[in-house]
């Protein structure tokens, strides 16, 4: 027989694409997922192949040293009959000189870039063909992969949806805001696979780091601590929470991964400025996604930064409600993680499935910035001892919370104030952009026997507060919305619940405030040093918060925190109330012109009405969107917008891709910053 000569092949990376759900990374790479067959096609020229007479084998390389022992390096040969745990190729049809030949990598396959070569040999004669590159990805659509997700709808949001919601605001106003993922989008693939062989570990052992690359616990560690950079590890995203961010990029206006993940790369893995922890988290996510594990970001409310462990957040008040710094302990307004979902053989069964990862610097976890993954189930049952940094995240959601008022003789006093801590536990829903609440998820209900079970084992006291209540209660209500621009009342309501007249002084300010509990200066205050309260008596006082106050010292954030003190002179007891309130920024308007569709053009009308009493300089609008635009289209407004003026542009796009997509804007200007608004499209085909 004469040589078998292999004239040209296909890797087919449109079809393979299409059942691997990965098409939406374009069809220049192949790209698929571990333990599905794909196909590719060989063309031999003289004669067509005979079985019993050639021999074919593949041989699949993975990283800088590929050994068959670390499962990144695999022979095999074309058989009929192939082996349950290794890569296989079988046989499909043979038509004349071409030979399709399917191809499958094992359920736990490391993942990654691979180079994929061709032995072929007759007798004695053999000749090998390098036949390219491909990509191999998890599989949540396979049962034996351990990211794998049983229902359709979640598969598709969590790790194919590019777009999606982040939930910020204050936990009795949850705003959402809209985030481009974009894992799917050009080079972003590339960009992600860069990161893992940027990674320290990589760096100090390339074989034993590439073999951990089938396991998607130690993927998500690796993830978490390269999206920030606090390790000097030429991580993603610096973090910046101070309000100087001249010499980057706010945190409040990015509206997506992408742009991030490029600058990242552009600038020759050089820290991004600025990140805060929507912006860690949705860029790990991202990642995550882009890699195919099931990510999503959620977002706690009241988060607890513990830095003791001892569960216990301690808070310093004046007798005017002035915040003493001599605690490291915070409450955040709110913070935001990711989870992703996977098996955890290395742990006792029972802890599959949702794993929190935080990849906002916060605390060192085996010498590292990273956190997670940690299994929800362990953080609400508080088996603290589990992999990984489980007593971390069970104080964000759980720590108690504990005011001392200091006097002025520098004596404190313990106040009683109701529990707090990890409210209102936030994710975008499956297929709808609404809300879900998983806080269950974290913790049992509060005063079941259940948290108190749980509190024992994690050896938290349960809230001092249920034993003790004075009488007296104190809560700071809000008339109507806060809108930017505007001055707005907030209300202090005292009750007392006994039979006896109390007398107080009331102490109600206001300051602006930073989402990690930061406050700024004052701007607005009421002091009232008698208050009367006859038996059963509800009172209301209010506090008019004025935007000529507030306007200058507003953060990005635009939160005011009101804090509420009241003093029962008899006794010396102290309530204290705390609420934040949310500054409404004005709508965005977007309209969609012509009728959508695939590969053709479409006009966004975006508009923005200026709801202060001064112009708007500098006015930038940025629009963004998976599928939808082009990347980043940035519009400069060249006047300054007139107080009740509107801002308003025309942009031209041609959405890429068929499907519903979320056109995302931000705006930018002097006064008004972080301003974001979204209009859902939906794209019909192109007619074939």
């Amino acid at each position: 027989f004469a040589d078998l000569v292999l004239e040209t092949w296909d890797l087919q990376c449109e079809r393979n694409g299409r059942e691997h759900r990965t098409a939406e990374m374009g069809c220049q790479q192949l790209v698929v997922r571990r333990g599905q067959p794909f196909t590719i096609t060989l063309h031999f020229s003289g004669r067509g192949y005979e079985e019993g007479v050639d021999k074919l084998a593949f041989n699949v390389e993975m990283g800088p040293c590929p050994i068959e022992t670390s499962g990144t390096r695999s022979h095999f040969a074309v058989t009929d009959f192939p082996e349950e745990s290794g890569w296989s190729a079988v046989v499909q049809q043979q038509d004349g000189g071409s030979l399709s030949v399917s191809l499958c990598s094992p359920a736990g396959a490391r993942v990654g870039r691979y180079s994929l070569t061709l032995e072929s040999s007759t007798g004695y004669q053999g000749t090998s063909y390098y036949m390219g590159d491909f990509i191999l990805l998890f599989n949540a659509w396979h049962p034996e992969d351990t990211v794998f997700l049983r229902d359709e709808d979640e598969r598709c949001e969590y790790v194919l949806s590019q777009q999606g919601l982040i939930y910020q605001g204050a936990p009795d106003y949850i705003t959402s805001t809209p985030w481009n993922f974009g894992q799917f989008e050009d080079d972003i693939l590339s960009i992600c696979l860069e990161l893992l062989d940027t990674n320290p570990k990589f760096l100090r052992d390339q074989n034993r780091d590439c073999s951990r690359r089938n396991d998607p616990v130690y993927i998500g560690r690796v993830v978490s601590a390269m999206v920030n950079c606090n390790d000097e590890d030429q991580g993603v995203l610096a973090g910046r929470w101070d309000n100087h961010y001249e010499d980057g990029t706010s945190p409040m206006a990015w509206i997506g991964s992408v742009d991030i993940l490029k600058r990242w790369k552009k600038f020759g893995c050089q820290p991004v400025k600025y990140g805060q922890c929507w912006v860690f988290a949705a860029v790990a996510c991202t990642v995550m996604r882009c890699l195919g594990i099931p990510s999503r970001v959620v977002t706690n409310y009241n988060s607890a930064h513990d830095t003791n462990g001892n569960l216990v957040i301690d808070r310093y008040l004046s007798e005017t409600g002035e915040e003493d710094r001599r605690s490291r302990d915070m409450i955040w307004n709110f913070h935001c993680w990711v989870e992703s979902w996977m098996a955890r053989p290395d742990l006792a069964p029972g802890y599959d499935g949702w794993q929190a990862l935080d990849p906002t610097p916060q605390e060192k976890s085996e010498g590292v910035f990273c956190c997670g993954p940690a299994p929800v189930r362990a953080i609400r049952e508080g088996d603290l001892q589990l992999k990984y940094d489980i007593p971390f995240i069970f104080a964000e959601v759980n720590a108690d919370v504990v005011y001392w008022v200091v006097q002025r003789d520098g004596s404190q006093k313990k106040s009683t104030h109701s529990s707090v801590v990890g409210k209102n536990i936030s994710t975008k829903s499956v297929g709808r952009d609404s809300r879900e609440d998983i806080t269950h998820t974290y913790k049992y209900p509060e005063g079941s026997d259940e948290e108190r079970e749980v509190f024992a084992k994690a050896e938290r006291e349960t809230s001092s507060l249920r034993e003790e209540d004075e009488g007296l209660h104190l809560k700071i209500k809000l008339s109507e919305g806060a809108n930017n621009g505007c001055d707005f009342d907030v209300f202090a309501v005292m009750n007392n619940n006994t039979e006896t007249e109390r007398v107080c002084r009331l102490m109600l300010c206001a300051r602006t405030a930073s989402y990690n509990g930061t406050v700024g200066p004052q701007c607005g205050m009421k002091d009232l040093l008698n208050v009367t309260l006859a038996p059963q008596e509800e009172k209301s006082v209010p506090l008019r918060v004025l935007y000529e106050k507030y306007g200058e010292s507003l953060t990005q954030d635009n939160l005011i925190k009101v804090v509420a003190l009241l003093t029962e002179y008899q006794t010396g007891n102290v309530v204290v109330a705390i609420r934040d309130v949310y500054i409404q920024n004005p709508e965005i308007k977007i309209r969609i012109l012509g009728e959508p569709m695939q590969k053709r053009k479409l006009v966004a009308e975006i508009s923005l009405v200026n709801p202060l009493a001064a112009p708007l300089n500098n006015c930038v609008f940025v629009v963004e969107g998976a599928g939808l635009t082009d990347g980043q289209q940035i519009k400069e407004l060249e006047e300054p917008v007139e107080p009740q003026a509107e801002a308003k542009f025309r942009l031209d796009f041609v959405p890429r891709q068929a499907g519903l997509h979320k056109l995302m804007v931000d705006f930018e200007s002097d006064k008004l910053t972080g301003v974001k608004g979204y209009r859902n499209v939906i794209i019909a085909p192109q007619p074939k």
